[in-house]
């Protein structure tokens, strides 16, 4: 089984899955997370040769024309060595994709995962009330009281509601929904 902590919330360059450090790299413009495709090699096959494995598998989807090669984002994130050097980089979504390219027993477990909550997501789509049940779950294992997870619930609502509103009225950048938020409750 794999599991996934954050080392630091502050730290927001080095995740650790399994007990070793995949770096990461938060693109604020895009809004969304990049890892490092060589340390999520090193940890789902430890392999002696991290950036060879990488390297052939590369080279695979290259030929395959797989669209993941062409999301390949170079990035400076920093080395063992302490310098920043130019690392090949996926997003959340792409590094899945790659994974299941990986025939590894370390990978198996994280494939099986991937299904999983693939298929919850598809039974979520049919029945949108089962997301509602995940959400409140989540909350409670995290150790949430039930009164926190319905306000908490309910705000989201409340949320929704305020910036379906604005949408309506033709406010479409979510920098003016956050001033107009800000205009609110102040």
């Amino acid at each position: 089984m794999f599991v996934l902590y954050f080392r630091s919330m502050k730290s927001k360059s080095i995740i650790i899955f399994n007990q070793k450090g995949v770096r990461r790299y938060w693109d604020a413009d895009k809004e969304l997370w990049h890892f490092s495709v060589i340390d999520v090699v090193r940890v789902l096959t430890e392999s002696a040769s991290p950036k060879r494995y990488w390297s052939d598998l590369k080279i695979k989807l290259q030929s395959e024309e797989s669209e993941v090669y062409e999301k390949i984002v170079r990035l400076k994130l920093i080395a063992s060595d302490g310098k920043k050097r130019d690392t090949d980089c996926f997003s959340t979504e792409d590094l899945f994709r790659v994974i299941q390219s990986i025939p590894s027993p370390k990978a198996e477990p994280f494939k099986v995962w991937l299904a999983r909550v693939g298929y919850e997501r598809i039974e979520e789509t049919e029945n949108p009330e089962l997301s509602m049940d995940r959400a409140m779950k989540t909350y409670l294992q995290k150790g949430y009281s039930k009164s926190w997870i319905n306000q908490r619930l309910k705000s989201i609502e409340v949320r929704k509601d305020l910036t379906d509103e604005w949408e309506e009225r033709g406010v479409r950048d979510h920098r003016i929904f956050q001033e107009k938020a800000a205009e609110r409750f102040f």
